[in-house]
């Protein structure tokens, strides 16, 4: 984790200044520092632990996809170590092998809107559109998912998600699998609309052939909005 919270873009800084005075998020700094001092290994490289906030300012939101933990693993490139997780939910350095949940994505984009798949996994480009792809979970140790669950990170994407409902306009919030549908109590449907359907995982069944990529572009054509770009250059 960054040192301190000034490592947030000042959009975000401004909504969610009262959460950073809470006791919960003392917590979070409070377990991030002693498992750094204890000499583990964190997922994402701190400097990207907020990434998704400084990528997609809240006057930008347009869609909020939400994943759970970041990625754990890591992977080598030109015979260095790095880190899949790069602080945004699904996407991966555009070097990393495209992970399994994320190639289901691209298949289902693909089959229902004719997005070109590309050869890698980095979907940052979907952030400057207005994409906020948020992780329920912030940070994880190398290798051992779920290892910091009990940080208290919920309580911040929470909060994220809440600051979303209240302050933004007509967002698409996607809710992908049972986890992430728990969130939808947390959204204001008179003013966003949610699409769930089953995890991108291979081991969940019915995301292919859900539709949710259609909905979604429905729904921004319903707001008299442009559909999303979802389209994602080869490297």
């Amino acid at each position: 984790m960054p040192r301190n919270t000034l490592a947030i873009t000042p959009e975000w800084q401004a909504l969610l200044a009262e959460e950073f005075d809470k006791p919960y998020f003392s917590t979070i700094k409070s377990h991030y520092i002693k498992a750094k001092s204890q000499g583990a290994i964190i997922y994402p490289p701190s400097k990207l632990t907020f990434n998704a906030l400084n990528l997609t300012p809240p006057s930008k939101v347009q869609i909020v996809i939400l994943g759970q933990d970041p990625y754990h693993g890591s992977f080598i490139s030109d015979g260095v170590q790095i880190p899949q997780a790069t602080g945004l939910c699904f996407c991966v350095p555009p070097k990393a092998p495209i992970p399994p949940s994320l190639k289901n994505i691209y298949k289902e984009l693909h089959n229902s809107i004719g997005f070109e798949i590309p050869n890698h996994g980095d979907i940052s480009a979907w952030c400057a559109r207005g994409a906020l792809l948020l992780n329920a979970i912030f940070s994880v140790e190398k290798g051992k998912p779920g290892s910091h669950a009990h940080f208290g990170w919920e309580n911040f994407s929470d909060s994220i998600i809440r600051c979303v409902s209240r302050h933004c306009h007509q967002v698409v919030f996607m809710l992908w699998g049972n986890y992430a549908r728990k969130k939808a109590s947390l959204i204001d449907t008179n003013k966003h609309t949610i699409i769930t359907a089953p995890h991108p995982s291979p081991l969940a069944q019915g995301f292919l052939g859900s539709g949710v990529f259609l909905q979604a572009q429905m729904t921004f054509k319903l707001q008299g909005k442009a559909p999303f770009d979802w389209s994602l250059k080869n490297i």
